[in-house]
Order: structure tokens, then C-alpha cells, then sequence
């Protein structure tokens, strides 16, 4: 069963290159020029898309969460809600950074926390559709969003095996452009909490459908892991500087992190080759200096009936190789032999053989 996704410009599947998503979220702190640099930065990563968070806060929240005070190094409002306000990009923004992302040449899509988020996005008719680990549960999302008829990526952090089942058939019943994406919500999130291997029990459960990994983790060693076990979806969270003012920086990749994930990615696909055991030319040199051949062990005349004593295994292995040993041995040498002279079988006369 073909496990294939259509994400922008690119076909996600097993045989493929990994699709990397740079999870720009609110990390440019609300700034369209911010943004545009993440976009730029990332691109020239070789990260495939990025990712935006779309909130309708004023309903996303209940008014007593919205108006909760919020004042720490991190906050960007006195109140939640007016914190979350300051970071969202409205209508303008996002069609002058889809068009940039399109310019530049990287996909972008975002997160849909709430119906009225995504059908702001659908009008922007984004390629794509992430949906957070929150909202797993969300069924009513989850259908709204199918109903589109486009790629959705659904993380399952904080989810039961039950949970993401129920969202899998909720989603496949109206669309079945579905990845589910592996995560731990924790932020950030402690190593053996990451769970990597439910990438290889989704892969089993779900066999008609391409599998990615969420990494909340520090590093960029996980996500070549969870290559490895199956993913073929990668989303990081992305910052210029992990310094940055935001909550979200502190477990993002800067540039420099991203461009090497990408790079292990890659270098990660090629490694794992078609499982066919070969022998390539490189090798060639190496196995010549390092290999064995067979050779006399001491002065041996001509007529002589070849014995252990008389055969020694030495490099280069640039002549008869210790495989053919037992052939050899009670053979007769038809000339003599100095020590270390190599043993061809032109110069033996084989037990059986009725020539010469």
C-alpha cells in the first residue's frame, strides 16, 4: 500500500527525501520583516516549508483566560489574550508572506487552533494544513478542516493510542491527504519521553498513511532517528537567536542547527541505500591493501603434495584468496615455489585433476 502526501511543491514518501518543516509559529514576535528573514533563513537551510500559528484569540479563549494577567520576560501584553494579539498577523500580513515565501521558493502553511482560524486561512487558500497537538481531540476541527480537501499534518502529543484512532477516522472518512506526526508536548521535552518508536507502531496501524515526527526535543539528533524508524515528515521549531524574547526560542534550532538537521537528513536517506549487500569501487583500494591471498610458507619444489605447513595467508590480497584454501591443499606444484611466492592455481596440479 502506498504511503504518498502532496505538501506544496513536494511528494512525501518512503522512498523520497524527508520533508523538513521550519516552525516559524510566533517566534517573529509579530514582526512581518522578522518573519521575512525566518522565511529567507530557513530556506537557505534547505527546510521545505514553514509554519505559521493562526489564532482567533477574541473566541479561541474563554474571556477569563484572555483577560488573565501576564506579565513576565516573555510576555508581549499585560493579559494573555492582549499578549497573543500582539503576535498574530492578520490578513495583509499573510498574503504578503505567502506571497514572499512563494518568491523565495518555500512552502507555507500554518496551524489552525479554531474554525474561524481556518477558514481565514482557506481564504488565503493555503496549500496545507497543520493541526496542533491540542486539538487531536477536537473532532469538530479536525472535520472542518478535512472538509477542505487538503494535506492536513496532525501532531499527537498528550494523545492516547484511542485519541489519534478516533482523529484518523474522523479525518479519512471526508480526506484522506492525512499525516499523523509523533510528539510529546512537553517544552521542552525530556529524551525518554520522546517515544520514538510509536513512529514504527503508527506505521503499522495506520499503513495507507505517511507518518512524520514533531520534535519539541534540544538537538538535532532525534529527528534523524525518527527518520530512520519511518518518519517522513519533520517539523522543528525555528528561531534566528534562541535568545530571543518568547517562549518558544529556547527548544527552537537557530540557522546554523537547522542547516545541519537537514544535512543529517539527507546524508541519513542515502546512507540507508536498497538493503542490497554490494560491493563498490571505493572499496577496491581498501580490500586490495587490507585483504589476504595465499602464498607459500617456506621454499617449496616443484612435485611437492601441498600441505598447512606449506601454505601462509598474507597481505595484499592481490592473488588467490584464502577461500580457495582447502582447494589447494593436496594439490602438487608443477614449479617451485620461493617463500612468500603467491599459489595460482596454474601452478598446481589439483587432486582429480587427469591433465599434465
Amino acid at each position: 500500500m502506498s504511503r504518498e502526501l502532496n505538501l506544496g511543491r513536494h511528494v512525501v514518501n518512503d522512498s523520497g527525501p524527508v520533508y523538513v518543516i521550519a516552525e516559524v509559529g510566533h517566534n517573529h514576535q509579530g514582526n512581518l520583516d522578522t518573519a521575512k528573514q525566518m522565511f529567507r533563513e530557513a530556506h537557505a537551510c534547505g527546510a521545505d516549508a514553514v509554519k505559521l500559528q493562526k489564532r482567533d484569540n477574541r473566541t479561541l479563549f474563554t474571556q477569563a483566560a484572555f483577560d488573565k494577567p501576564y506579565e513576565n520576560e516573555n510576555s508581549f501584553g499585560a493579559t494573555y489574550g492582549e499578549h497573543r494579539e500582539a503576535l498574530e498577523f492578520g490578513h495583509a500580513e499573510y498574503a504578503e508572506l505567502k506571497a514572499y515565501a512563494a518568491e523565495i521558493g518555500i512552502d507555507l502553511f500554518a496551524t489552525a487552533f479554531d474554525i474561524r482560524s481556518a477558514d481565514f486561512l482557506e481564504a488565503l487558500e493555503m496549500p496545507a494544513y497543520k493541526i496542533a497537538s491540542g486539538d487531536v481531540r477536537n473532532l469538530p476541527l479536525l472535520r472542518h478542516v478535512a472538509r477542505f480537501g487538503k494535506p492536513m499534518v496532525v501532531s499527537t502529543g498528550g494523545a492516547s493510542m484511542e485519541d489519534v484512532e478516533k482523529a484518523y477516522e474522523a479525518v479519512m472518512a471526508i480526506n484522506t491527504q492525512l499525516c499523523i506526526m509523533q510528539c510529546t508536548c512537553g517544552y521542552p521535552v525530556a529524551f525518554d519521553e520522546l517515544n520514538l518508536r510509536v513512529i514504527e507502531t503508527y506505521r503499522q496501524r495506520f499503513p495507507d498513511i505517511v507518518i512524520g515526527y514533531s520534535g519539541h526535543d534540544n538537538g538535532i539528533a532525534m529527528p534523524v532517528v525518527s527518520y530512520v524508524l519511518g518518519a517522513r515528515i519533520i517539523e522543528k521549531h525555528f528561531t534566528l537567536n534562541r535568545a530571543m524574547k518568547g517562549t518558544d526560542h529556547v527548544f527552537s534550532l537557530e540557522p546554523v542547527g537547522m542547516r545541519k538537521m537537514v544535512r543529517d537528513l539527507e546524508r541519513a536517506r542515502r546512507s540507508l541505500g536498497d538493503g542490497q549487500k554490494a560491493v563498490y569501487a571505493s572499496e577496491a583500494g581498501p580490500v586490495l591493501k587490507m585483504g589476504k591471498k595465499l602464498v607459500a610458507a617456506r621454499d617449496v619444489p616443484a612435485g611437492r603434495t601441498l600441505t598447512e605447513d606449506d601454505i601462509a595467508v598474507k597481505s595484499p590480497g592481490d592473488g588467490l584468496p584464502p577461500t580457495e584454501q582447502d582447494r589447494v591443499l593436496g594439490a602438487v606444484t608443477t614449479v617451485a615455489l620461493r617463500k612468500d611466492d603467491s599459489i595460482a592455481l596454474a601452478h598446481l596440479k589439483l587432486p582429480g585433476d587427469t591433465n599434465g
